[in-house]
């Protein structure tokens, strides 16, 4: 028999050992293909306005995906490797030489990887027209993609994982020159000593996360710079990496040993068996542990926050872009232009019309502010309480003369509060004292965005000095289907705002980026959490063959198979549940921070999407809890 026919021979033998690593191989790159592909698809490019920042993201994404399956696959290998020292010592008892025994594995190794390979990239292809159909949908484009096969994408998947596969293949071939006979065969019996409970590193451990949390929390301070972000969080980051590591490798330790002095729990049913198991195991997979906890935190993070970017798009629009169209006046044929191209859309009729003007001025606050505030804008109690009703805000100003209210400006967290029986004085004779602060804008966004509304009376009397500028503004119905108008619109309506003047156009952008954040970020969030969940059943899986032997002991002294399932059962409850809730408390910390940084995400619902992106995490990680259960139990119970 050759040594390719036993490389394919040990394959088949133990492909129920490999199928997951092979699934998540796979699934690696049918995602990456996937990236290629619709980096290199035209028809896509063409139909949304991002094209260019999708070439980029999706370059970007490719790049730290192979990164994450490299150092998955090489994770992976040293698993199977140590698994199977025992057959490599046989191997060389029957006088096979480290050379042959190396080349036999490198087989191995090339054959699943080419064979992962072209799987990969058949599925790829055959799916990867459903994926651009979930792209497009996500993005609310209509467009008709075509089935075709990307020649560049299958090119570049091609070379990037048979580089990536040469590379383990070299790996496993140096390995089996690093371990004589004797150390090959008592491989299984290596390291199981029960590590010593450290109070001084628990302790630490323990106020390492909390000042690391306390760094992520506390409050923005009001000049916020990049030396605070590197020194703040750069800071916390390395003490959440730290603490997060001597909680698995002290904290745990600590709380298992604690379990154990309770010998009214320890020796009750199958308790001594799972507690002394997770014991000998635990320095082994501190370091696993505090890996995934840390990539579960940062994926459950970043999915969240797309997923709520993506989510409250809409109402971040409308914030940003409260009418349907908004323009400056010039003139009258200019105007009439503009208005004729939006009455001639028959599907949108027309429901408000409006003249909104606009008076800018410097004025004297007797208030400091995070911004410039100058130039002021100031508008007419009349036309707020007119922009008010067509927006539906059911917000009304009432002021008297001398009174003015703040439009709240968008992107702050100021409150009415903040603004009470403060003054601005206009051009050293108006001096106004504000009431509070109300919510709704009326313009698109342009900085600076600080809206001050005045009464009749003291605009009148400032447009005698000043000539406001007057918008036209017009809302219609189901301006969410509106994309004809609003690029006819847009070709002569150019720099009113730094934002578009149409809402559709504003929707339409934040959509497509939020789309792409979404999709890209949820492939490699699912990527992520199959390495990961693989990870953690890979190593169960050779802790299974190791303890086969104690398993059977214990079947013979009188443990039940019943009380064996119970055992392993409550043993793989701890190697989940810790790592998942560890990475979901840290989650929620960072998002928190997130979701105060992102000022766009200030009142927007992420209720919604947080707890539909955590349930599918935790549905995932059951699945794998599930499918390493049944896997341990088949082994131990042989």
């Amino acid at each position: 028999m050759s040594l390719f026919s036993l490389a394919k021979k040990n394959i088949k033998g133990n492909f129920s050992n490999y199928f997951v690593y092979f699934i998540s191989l796979v699934f690696s790159m049918v995602i990456y293909y996937t990236f290629t592909s619709l980096q290199y698809s035209q028809e896509i490019q063409d139909s949304i306005q991002l094209s260019d920042t999708m070439k980029f993201m999706f370059m970007a994404s490719s790049v730290v995906l192979i990164l994450f399956v490299a150092i998955f696959i090489l994770y992976s290998n040293s698993f199977f490797t140590r698994k199977r020292k025992k057959e490599v010592g046989l191997y060389s008892m029957l006088g096979l030489r480290k050379k042959t025994i190396a080349k036999m594995l490198l087989y191995e190794n090339l054959i699943m990887g080419i064979t992962a390979l072209i799987v990969g990239i058949v599925l790829g292809t055959l799916l990867s027209q459903l994926f651009s159909m979930i792209l497009i949908k996500l993005m609310g484009t209509s467009v008709e993609i075509n089935f075709g096969i990307s020649f560049m994408a299958i090119l570049q998947t091609a070379i990037v994982f048979m580089v990536i596969n040469l590379f383990t293949s070299f790996q496993g071939y140096r390995l089996i020159y690093r371990f004589k006979l004797i150390d090959l065969f008592h491989a299984e019996k290596q390291g199981e000593t029960i590590p010593n409970a450290s109070i001084i590193s628990t302790v630490v451990g323990i106020i390492l996360l909390i000042i690391s949390y306390w760094l992520i929390l506390r409050p923005f301070p009001e000049e916020l710079n990049m030396a605070y972000f590197l020194k703040n969080y750069g800071v916390a980051l390395i003490l959440l990496v730290v603490g997060t590591y001597l909680f698995f490798r002290s904290v745990t330790v600590y709380i298992l040993k604690l379990l154990q002095r309770n010998k009214r729990h320890y020796y009750r049913g199958t308790n001594l068996i799972q507690t002394s198991q997770l014991l000998y195991r635990i320095r082994g997979n501190s370091r696993t542990f505090t890996m995934i906890a840390l990539l579960s935190a940062a994926t459950i993070s970043f999915l969240c926050t797309t997923y709520s970017g993506y989510y409250s798009n809409e109402v971040n629009s409308r914030k940003d872009v409260p009418f349907s169209y908004t323009h400056l006046s010039q003139n009258e044929e200019f105007d009439q232009k503009i208005e004729t191209i939006i009455q001639n859309d028959q599907e949108h009729p027309i429901l408000a019309e409006l003249e909104i003007p606009v008076i800018e001025t410097n004025g004297d606050f007797s208030f400091e502010m995070d911004y410039d505030r100058n130039p002021t804008k100031f508008i007419a109690e009349s036309t707020f309480n007119q922009a008010s009703e067509a927006l539906n805000y059911g917000v009304e100003v009432t002021l008297e003369d001398n009174q003015a209210t703040v439009i709240k400006p968008r992107l702050t967290k100021y409150t009415s509060e903040d603004f009470v029986d403060e003054h601005v004085t206009i051009d050293d004779n108006a001096d106004l004292t504000f009431t509070g602060m109300v919510e709704g804008s009326v313009l698109p966004f342009d900085f600076p965005d600080f809206f001050v509304v005045i009464s009749d009376d003291m605009f009148q009397s400032l447009a005698n000095e000043f000539s406001p500028l007057v918008y036209k503004a017009y809302e219609v119905e189901d301006e969410l289907t509106t994309e004809a108008t609003a690029v006819q619109v847009n070709e002569l309506i150019k720099g009113d705002f730094q934002v578009h003047s149409s809402f559709y156009s504003e929707y339409k952008i934040g959509k497509e980026g939020n789309a792409l954040n979404l999709f890209i970020f949820g492939f490699l969030g699912l990527v992520f959490l199959a390495a990961t969940g693989s990870i953690i059943y890979f190593k169960q899986l050779t802790e299974a063959n190791e303890s086969k032997d104690n398993y059977d002991i214990l079947n013979k002294v009188g443990v039940s198979k019943k009380d064996i399932r119970r055992s392993v059962s409550k043993q793989m409850r701890f190697v989940f549940g810790i790592p998942l809730i560890v990475g979901l408390i840290h989650s929620i910390i960072m998002l928190n921070f997130i979701t105060n940084f992102i000022s766009g995400l200030i009142g927007a619902n992420l209720f919604t999407p947080i707890v539909t992106a955590m349930a599918a995490f935790i549905v995932i990680y059951l699945g794998y809890y599930i499918l390493t259960v049944k896997t341990y139990n088949n082994i131990v119970m042989k």
